[in-house]
């Protein structure tokens, strides 16, 4: 036989819980956000992030991690809170978008390397050619500009758009 109580009454303090998962959002969306802006591919960081927590706080509600349904759901409604507040604040202040979503890094402009950008992101030369070569490109001096997206995605943009790359003519690839 079920106990009702058991299921639905909180067995955990709810400030505890919202303090929690309120502590657990905001860290691992600043350690997603600095540390890993590269690998988190073309789902955002705060995507990412939710579905992540989501996932293991319901499976705790799930699993009986909470003795009561109620403790799970409320985790879910402060993480959900959390990802809605500050994607509504980046929505609504420019200053604090800049914060929450990156910009965009320009890793070459005009066929030149920014070396400062390359070391930030901690993106080696090797690494940069493999992606302009991904992007039909065989010489850095044909690259406008390079970008790491906020995604984690690089964007290249070529000097004469349109034109073959395979016909440059120039000398200087880089293989």
């Amino acid at each position: 036989m079920a106990d009702w109580s058991e299921l639905f009454v909180p067995d955990t303090p709810l400030l505890e819980i919202v303090v929690r998962g309120s502590v657990m959002y905001l860290a691992l969306f600043t350690l997603l956000r600095v540390i890993l802006k590269r690998e988190s591919g073309t789902t955002g960081v705060t995507d990412l992030l939710v579905i992540v927590l989501l996932a293991d706080a319901a499976q705790n509600g799930l699993s009986g991690g909470y003795n009561s349904i109620t403790d799970g759901v409320l985790l879910v409604a402060v993480i959900i809170g959390w990802s809605y507040l500050l994607n509504a604040v980046a929505y609504r202040w420019p200053a604090a978008a800049r914060l929450i979503r990156p910009g965009s890094l320009v890793l070459v402009r005009d066929g030149r390397i920014l070396r400062a950008n390359m070391r930030r992101e901690l993106i080696t030369d090797e690494e940069l050619y493999t992606l302009l070569r991904k992007q039909g490109v065989t010489d850095l001096a044909e690259v406008r500009e390079m970008r790491m997206e906020p995604d984690g995605q690089f964007s290249v943009t070529t000097r004469i758009p349109g034109r073959s790359r395979d016909d440059s003519g120039a000398s200087g690839g880089f293989g």
